[in-house]
């Protein structure tokens, strides 16, 4: 049977005893925080080694935490995790001795051991290590959560990650196929020629997006700085030192909104390609989610979390942002109403619509409330308002558009792209309407370096969590970010 003594006490009584469990080795002259142990074989590794029944009696050294414990009188078979998954071992009294085997039955669920042994099949077939040695390496002092309900309150889930990474596997399996991400990317890109480089975090002028920041000071200079919101303006300088490809995976920060995609600091890849442009940039975004579709997921057929099927193999749609605005609000003249009856249209549409923003953005709160959600499957929306991004390259057919695009797959955005303006003066006139009266935020460092020459270059930001919350089916960026910012606990 599962070992139940712990059931009936609270999680303090729990902790009290096995303080003293604690105290009784100590005083025994062994101590279970362990300064090593030699561990030979994870547990998949261990596992490999006796697949069909061959390597029976490979003699295999392995590691975890007990997750299973099942006493059975002079023999026991235990479970124990670790950053593979989980082996059974099989203790009995007749293979490590009386005095250790009673050590062993007081071993705890949660407890650390260390173990070695002949691997075997049970009559079950399953692979198991009969226990030769066996030591407690790491003493658990609190209970874990319950193995039939596992951890569900979603507070102690995001506050106590690591109680969730042990107890709920799907949860431990979307942590682990988000470093496999982040490593694949990084390989894409290097066998692509691209040079991954390190830009400041720490910034004395805000720049490379539209967000608020986070303020902070540097004692030593007595000078107030930001946290990046963007990587973008420092890995344009690069271009123009002559690094032809650079990309970068850091962490932004925006002193924004909490929601179900956003949290203030989050993960970004942004890639920028000299002699490229944004339509380069698509074959290059397209490219990268069917790698990783294929080595990570192992599909590119994938599920969302609401069980919508996406298929992001084979080529792409592209769409226009006029037409698909045009098609929401069934208006063939929207571009050329009045404000006030956009603003009509838009109540009607069940939107509600601050009346003293600009025109622009009426326009794009419909793209964002009405387009956006319904582009499920992976969509190119190009031409957008020259007014949503200065640091795009105006289309030369129509110079109230830019030559970019924003990928949407599963209602919301994914990867914005350009074609990197790199017009000095064309840059500091869109630079100047953004900032408006704020010309402290003109960032003329950057502005000099464009006056050096940039080649013409697309550019691309893909946020890494998105990227996870689309190919794992998660649920929202908390489920992907392993600890994300939450209000103190009072």
């Amino acid at each position: 049977m599962d070992k139940v003594v712990e059931k009936h006490g609270n999680e303090s009584d729990i902790f009290s005893v096995r303080v003293e469990k604690l105290d009784t080795m100590r005083r025994r002259g062994f101590d279970p925080f362990s300064q090593n142990f030699d561990r030979k074989h994870t547990s998949a590794e261990a596992i490999s080694l006796c697949k069909d029944g061959v390597g029976a009696q490979e003699t295999v050294h392995v590691a975890g935490r007990i997750v299973v414990f099942r006493l059975m009188g002079k023999a026991s078979f235990v479970k124990i995790l670790d950053c593979d998954g989980q082996i059974q071992l099989y203790v009995s009294q007749s293979d490590i001795g009386d005095e250790a085997y009673g050590n062993f039955t007081k071993f705890d669920i949660g407890d650390i051991v260390g173990a070695s042994g002949e691997l075997f099949v049970t009559k079950t077939g399953e692979i198991t290590v009969r226990v030769k040695n066996i030591l407690m390496v790491a003493k658990a002092l609190r209970p874990l959560p319950d193995k039939w309900h596992g951890l569900v309150d979603s507070d102690q889930i995001y506050r106590q990650r690591y109680l969730d990474l042990i107890v709920n596997p799907e949860s431990r399996d979307r942590a682990k196929k988000r470093c496999q991400i982040i490593r694949e990317l990084r390989k894409f890109l290097w066998s692509k020629g691209f040079d991954e480089v390190e830009t400041p975090i720490l910034q004395s002028i805000v720049g490379g997006a539209a967000a608020k920041p986070f303020v902070t000071h540097i004692n030593a200079l007595d000078q107030t700085c930001y946290l990046r919101i963007a990587t973008e303006l420092f890995l344009k300088r690069m271009l123009v030192a002559g690094f032809d490809r650079v990309f970068e995976i850091g962490r932004i920060f925006r002193n924004e909104g909490i929601s179900r995609k956003h949290n203030p600091e989050f993960t970004s890849l942004e890639v920028y390609q000299a002699f490229s442009d944004y339509r380069g940039m698509m074959g290059l975004v397209r490219e990268i989610i069917q790698h990783l579709c294929r080595t990570v997921i192992g599909s590119t057929t994938i599920k969302s979390c609401d069980g919508v099927t996406i298929e992001l193999g084979g080529e792409w749609a592209e769409r226009r942002y006029g037409d698909m605005v045009i098609e929401a609000t069934g208006m063939e003249d929207w571009f050329a109403l009045t404000m006030e009856k956009k603003l009509q249209k838009c109540e009607e549409l069940g939107l509600e619509i601050d009346p003293n923003v600009e025109d622009f953005e009426v326009t794009n709160d419909v793209y964002s409330k009405i387009v956006e959600p319904k582009l499920i499957q992976p969509t190119f929306v190009t031409h957008l308002p020259k007014e949503l991004c200065p640091l795009a390259k105006l289309n030369r057919d129509d110079p109230r558009r830019l030559d970019v695009f924003e990928l949407c797959i599963n209602g919301q955005e994914i990867a914005p792209a350009y074609s990197e303006q790199n017009d000095p003066f064309i840059q500091r006139e869109m630079f100047e309407k953004q900032i408006g009266e704020e010309r402290h935020n003109l960032d003329n460092e950057f502005l000099l370096a464009l006056e050096y020459g940039m080649p013409p270059a697309g550019g691309m930001g893909i946020g890494i969590d998105r990227l996870v919350i689309l190919l794992t089916g998660a649920s929202g960026i908390r489920d992907t970010i392993l600890f994300p910012m939450l209000r103190p606990q009072r």
